[in-house]
């Protein structure tokens, strides 16, 4: 098992520089969510390998960093149906908005990649659909099975559990700066636009990160995190508001009002309930 002598910070903080640049590599060169696909997946694929090999290297399993074959079905529906409800309060948020400003249009159903400056496309074709839920069901497997499974499992041998989080959290936001840096690059964005941007993502995608590390430590696996971090990021790409100014024009509205809801409900939850329970208890 785990060597409790090794630093633990500089094995998670090597493992997540080789992911990097395998992400760096794809987001640059290779851009393969500005072609057909619409997805980066390539590096999530070559992620969900790092993960099992470096769980192994440890003497883990998939089971040891949460991937458990107890209440599959059971944790995987509760994070769908908690993650689409914090959705219809935001949607119906921003729909209210639209309304009240007598901007309101409609709502429509189509397939869009996400964009710091706005989604792009508009996609209808079922294949789309498809290669839309395959990519973010990649997606969220490597995510949480790094941040929330390895990441956290290999900190918390050295750190406490907050800590660990805490650590595993900056990171994932951290993870979402090559979006605003390649706008940056490309001449998208100037300075100003690149660095509000990082300081957004950084902040909220790690309170989010937080968040889905609350989730693991209450339900012992990663299942629930995992499908409510499905919800979180196909909704937007699927479920469009239009507005007499465009589509999604009130899309950072109504993902701050999914994710502050959330994360509210979550740690309230966490903490009358949860604090102090061992890691991966059931």
């Amino acid at each position: 098992m785990i060597n409790k002598k090794s630093k633990k910070l500089l094995v998670v903080l090597l493992i997540y520089i080789l992911c990097f640049v395998f992400r760096s590599f794809e987001y640059f060169v290779l851009r393969t969510d500005q072609t057909f696909w619409g997805e980066a997946f390539i590096h999530k694929l070559i992620g969900i390998m790092i993960f099992y090999v470096g769980a192994k290297m440890y003497g883990m399993n998939l089971k040891d960093i949460g991937f458990k074959k107890n209440s599959v079905l059971h944790n995987l529906l509760k994070g769908l149906g908690f993650g689409l409800s914090m959705f219809i309060v935001a949607y119906m948020i921003e729909i209210f908005i639209l309304v009240v400003q007598n901007k309101f249009a409609m709502v429509q159903i189509y397939v869009s990649a996400y964009a710091i400056d706005g989604n792009t496309g508009n996609q209808t074709s079922l294949i789309f659909f498809v290669i839309c839920i395959i990519g973010n069901i990649i997606n969220v497997v490597m995510e949480e099975g790094m941040f929330r499974g390895l990441f956290q499992k290999i900190l918390e041998h050295k750190y406490s559990f907050v800590v660990s989080a805490i650590i595993s959290s900056c990171l994932f936001g951290i993870w979402h700066i090559i979006a605003p840096i390649r706008s940056y690059c490309d001449g998208m964005i100037g300075v100003s636009g690149l660095l509000i941007n990082i300081i957004m993502l950084i902040v909220t995608s790690g309170i989010i990160g937080f968040k889905f590390s609350l989730l693991v430590k209450m339900t012992g696996s990663l299942y629930m995190s995992m499908s409510d971090h499905f919800v979180n990021n196909i909704i937007v790409n699927i479920f469009h508001v239009i507005s007499v100014t465009g589509a999604d024009a009130l899309q950072v509205v109504r993902i701050a009002a999914a994710q502050s809801l959330s994360f509210i409900i979550v740690l309230i939850y966490y903490m009358r309930n949860y604090k102090g329970k061992s890691e991966y208890d059931n």
